[in-house]
């Protein structure tokens, strides 16, 4: 069996970020999200979730911003540690309940520095970590690099030929970052995330999932997805 689940990044980021991706889950194939907490559009973000409960929801921990500047010392772990229980626990205020997952903004997880606190709170928060999970990360949907847009790349042809040729048995998380612009938000990623809303929503995707075998799934649908554990 193949699952698949489409999480966008940057809920929370804006408003016009938050109406994509919602508009994604409810028209399109979207099926999670991962929430930024420390953004302007953080408190609507959780209440439109509130309103939208197969909408799985987890944590994009955001240590950078969008412009790429640290809002604590990456390298001062104590700091780095606070800040993450901080973020989860502004999130359960936001959203009052638990996150389906975890990952990060700019994938910051990566870092060695990092790396061990993001794991240490996943571990004890029973939470899947991207890239530290069973489900595989796939973020070739995306449509901009060089410092140019490339909207072929998001286009409903190439996740077409994505979803049939580079996505295979097993678990996958699809990323992705539809959205509307939004004059306020500044970010390098902007008209693209349009770009991918309309193909996150375009009616021919059910059909292509259906004929390759894939199902939809969010975080939540995880554990069962995987099957009982033998012992």
């Amino acid at each position: 069996m193949r699952w698949l689940i489409v999480n966008g990044d940057d809920f929370g980021a804006s408003a016009g970020v938050n109406r994509g991706i919602l508009e994604a889950h409810r028209r399109g194939i979207l099926t999670s999200a991962s929430l930024m907490v420390n953004m302007p559009g953080s408190a609507e973000a959780a209440a439109l979730a509130r309103e939208a409960p197969s909408l799985c929801v987890g944590v994009h921990v955001n240590l950078t911003n969008e412009g790429g500047e640290p809002i604590v010392e990456l390298d001062d772990a104590p700091a780095c540690r606070a800040e993450l229980e901080r973020q989860l626990a502004r999130f359960h205020e936001l959203t009052g309940r638990a996150p389906t997952h975890l990952d990060s903004h700019h994938n910051v997880h990566r870092r060695a520095a990092l790396l061990p606190l993001f794991v240490d709170l996943a571990s004890r928060h029973a939470l899947p970590l991207r890239e530290h999970s069973p489900a595989r990360y796939f973020s070739s949907f995306y449509g901009q690099w060089g410092g140019e847009s490339h909207f072929e790349q998001i286009g409903v042809d190439a996740l077409a030929r994505m979803l049939r040729t580079e996505l295979g048995e097993g678990v996958t998380e699809l990323a992705c970052h539809p959205g509307y612009v939004d004059p306020g938000f500044e970010s390098s990623y902007h008209v693209e995330r349009e770009a991918e809303l309309r193909t996150l929503c375009d009616p021919s995707l059910p059909g292509t999932l259906g004929e390759l075998g894939f199902r939809l799934i969010g975080f939540a649908e995880l554990p069962r997805a995987l099957g009982p554990t033998p012992g």
